[in-house]
């Protein structure tokens, strides 16, 4: 296979993937927060929490149409450049990105048209629960897509058929509810709630900063630090729960989380590193340029384990095998993981053989012996233990750099909540300011959540069962290359059309609460730069004159969408 081909489609996959995340984890934590700002409206009747509600409603509509847009080109670079991969387990992979856009997506869709234009058509609580509904599916459909992503960290519930050379779905429970599926929604949909927070009083922060929208502002930030707190804290506890995980089914990943080359009993965890550049597994050079370790003996264990005295392996230790195993067991080592997976392939092949001649007995055999060697079959493919290795310096910076702004955000928050319950926040501007700058640290903690999840799975795209090298489309490196640009192109474009569309709904503040000149405007920007597929996104069809303000149709479906007479 070209190499050439396996990095440009890993590129492409991982361009799309990580600009896509910049809308999901906001549109996940603004979404709640601004679900909670409608509650309180009506349960006290009070209309500035109304008008609060609708200022950030229009934030979440341009980010959730851009996300939705973005999203689905994901799905089709399944098919056009990992074709091997949706080949071998498209029978599994797809029943939960079906159940995504079946269940989920329709609910959001439905409800969220209602949520935008049937202020003045619905009662309050029906708005309301609309509201909490379009929330709701928006979550769902973050669940099923984690619940595939999980499902590649950690395959459980399938069997694989040697007649097809397929992977099939037998237990869809262990698919939905694997302990490490429920693990991840849970990291990623709290720490989505960190990030919704910190871009509310971010922006709260800019206003104070400009001595505009006092009160609006003091009330936007009582709830949003408190979701804030809530919400880091649970990412945190969940993220233990993360390491639990990774520690248990994918030990090189946890290694290159702590650029570990050799492990042992009482291993203790890194605070802050260097890494040196030029280390490899095979040499005897110290890993790290300086280091600082937790002042706790063997908190890399205790983390891991639950004990301080569990055996942690490194790199190497992975690579050599017969080191203590979680379950009592010895692990095995490269090579002989190596050995039993081309064991498996070549059981394969003869099954295949025996069933044109139709052999009964070698059938069996042969499928026998595939089935006790399936949980190595990937290793087969692999070449040198180098290969098994991720990324390490990639994995170890995005792991310490999420954990550090982890522990920021826990500050900040409490911070923020009590300056703020004190009437203090708006007379320190330079705590303003901080708030301001915490926006984008907010998404680089998100952005470096998801690098280690993917990043640290390498060289798999399926653990232990399929490579990303056998996992690709054979499909011209030029096309690949072509499509990389054009995203990356149209990617930029998006990204500065939303920018400016906030940047203007932020300036105008929420007194300007006109929600549908808002949209046709930023319908106009989107087709300023070119993008009118997008802007179908955000249509309004058959607009009247602006002085008459009338709408006649209001489409629903992908984004902010629903049929109204005005």
């Amino acid at each position: 296979m070209d190499l050439s081909l396996i990095d440009w489609s890993r590129a492409q996959f991982a361009l799309t993937a990580m600009f896509h995340w910049l809308f999901v984890p906001l549109t996940l934590g603004l979404g709640l927060i601004m679900a909670i700002y409608e509650t309180i409206y009506v349960r006290t009747g009070d209309e500035k929490w109304k008008k609060l509600t609708k200022f950030w409603m229009k934030l979440f509509g341009v980010n959730f149409a851009i996300g939705v847009a973005t999203g689905i080109i994901l799905e089709f670079e399944f098919g056009t450049n990992w074709s091997n991969y949706s080949y071998f387990v498209g029978d599994i992979f797809g029943a939960p990105l079906a159940i995504e856009g079946i269940l989920a997506f329709f609910l959001e869709a439905t409800f969220i048209g209602v949520m935008y234009f049937g202020w003045e058509k619905f009662g309050k609580r029906f708005h309301l629960a609309s509201t909490w509904l379009a929330v709701i599916g928006a979550t769902l459909s973050a669940w099923w897509i984690l619940v595939a992503n999980a499902w590649m960290q950690y395959p459980a519930g399938m069997d694989f058929n040697p007649d097809t050379a397929r992977n099939e779905l037998t237990d869809f429970m262990a698919v939905a509810f694997s302990p490490v599926a429920i693990n991840k929604i849970f990291h990623t949909v709290t720490s989505s709630w960190v990030l919704g927070a910190a871009f509310v009083v971010g922006i709260c922060g800019w206003y104070l900063l400009k001595r505009r929208e006092l009160e609006f502002s003091r009330r936007s930030i009582k709830v949003a630090a408190i979701v804030g707190i809530v919400g880091v804290l649970l990412a945190a506890h969940t993220g233990h729960g993360s390491a639990q995980k990774v520690a248990k089914h994918q030990p090189m990943k946890l290694a290159a989380m702590e650029g570990l080359y050799r492990g042992g009993s009482q291993a203790d965890l890194v605070a802050i590193g260097v890494l040196r550049p030029d280390k490899q597994y095979d040499d005897e050079k110290d890993p790290f340029l300086f280091k600082i370790d937790v002042p706790f003996k063997g908190f890399l264990s205790w983390v891991s384990f639950g004990s301080a005295d569990a055996f942690v392996p490194g790199i190497n230790d992975i690579i050599e095998g017969g080191y203590p195993m979680h379950d009592g067991s010895t692990a095995l080592s490269f090579d002989e993981r190596v050995e039993r997976g081309k064991t498996a392939q070549q059981a394969l092949r003869d099954y295949r053989k025996a069933m044109k001649e139709n052999d009964e007995a070698s059938k069996i055999a042969n499928k026998t012996l595939l089935d006790e060697n399936m949980n190595h079959f990937g290793y087969g493919f692999l070449k040198d233990a180098k290969e098994s290795i991720p990324p390490v310096e990639i994995t170890f910076y995005s792991f310490h750099i999420m954990v550090l702004l982890g522990m920021y955000f826990i500050a900040f928050f409490a911070i923020i909540w009590f300056l703020n319950h004190k009437d203090m926040l708006s007379k320190m501007r330079w705590i303003q300011f901080i708030a301001v700058v915490s926006i984008p640290l907010a998404y680089i903690t998100s952005e470096a959540g998801w690098v280690i999840a993917e990043v640290g799975r390498q060289p798999w795209t399926i653990q232990d069962v399929l490579p990303a090298s056998y996992s690709v489309s054979n499909i011209p490196t030029a096309s690949v290359k072509t499509t990389f640009f054009v995203f990356l192109a149209v990617f930029t474009a998006l990204f500065i059309a939303e920018i400016k569309i906030m940047l203007r709904a932020i300036k105008n503040g929420p007194s300007y609460d006109e929600n549908l000149i808002f949209i046709i405007k930023s319908i106009k920007q989107l087709q300023r730069y070119g993008l009118y597929i997008f802007a179908k996104l955000l249509v309004v069809s058959d607009i009247a004159p602006w002085s008459t303000a009338r709408v006649s149709d209001v489409c629903s479906g992908w984004a902010i969408a629903c049929l109204f007479r005005w």
